[in-house]
């Protein structure tokens, strides 16, 4: 395994080095009033969306989601990092920042920050191309959402753009 275990990355060739050879990551999508779940497989090929936590006191948002690093073995974090159009960074970005922080000492994986400015609108877009209803698509956008971010970051470290 790599040697920033447990450390908080914001690039993905360190978050690659990071890791070891294969193993399924979790990707998050933090809102304010739930957490969108994707993982992907082991060989970092495809992202699929799973549950949607509501949120709650980090502790209880940790153990659920121990529950689904430990099922799955999962092996590093990417948690979209919600910037402002321009680039800039406001509260929603340090309170992801900050818990970042707390999951990487937590689970002691090395958790990325990913920007997450299109994950949403994707997710939707995606949602509504398939059809689905206004109910099931707001049931579901946060999960969406951070298959979007998570296949973002398998993208890049197959080396398809940084």
């Amino acid at each position: 395994m790599g040697q920033r275990t447990g450390s908080v990355i914001e690039n993905a060739l360190d978050y690659g080095d990071a890791l070891p050879d294969g193993g399924a990551l979790i990707g998050l999508d933090l809102g304010t009033k739930t957490i969108g779940v994707a993982t992907c497989d082991a060989g970092w090929r495809y992202a699929t969306a799973g549950k949607t936590i509501p949120r709650s006191k980090f502790a209880k948002d940790s153990a659920k989601l121990r529950a689904i690093v430990e099922e799955r073995a999962i092996v590093g974090v990417v948690i979209g990092l919600p910037r402002n159009m321009d680039g800039s960074e406001g509260p929603r970005a340090q309170a992801s920042r900050a818990y970042a922080r707390n999951l990487a000492e937590t689970f002691a994986l090395p958790v990325l920050l990913w920007d997450e400015r299109w994950s949403t609108s994707s997710a939707e877009a995606a949602m509504i191309g398939q059809d689905m209803s206004r109910a099931k698509r707001a049931e579901r956008i946060d999960s969406h959402a951070a298959a979007i971010i998570l296949q973002g970051v398998i993208d890049a470290l197959a080396g398809g753009g940084l």
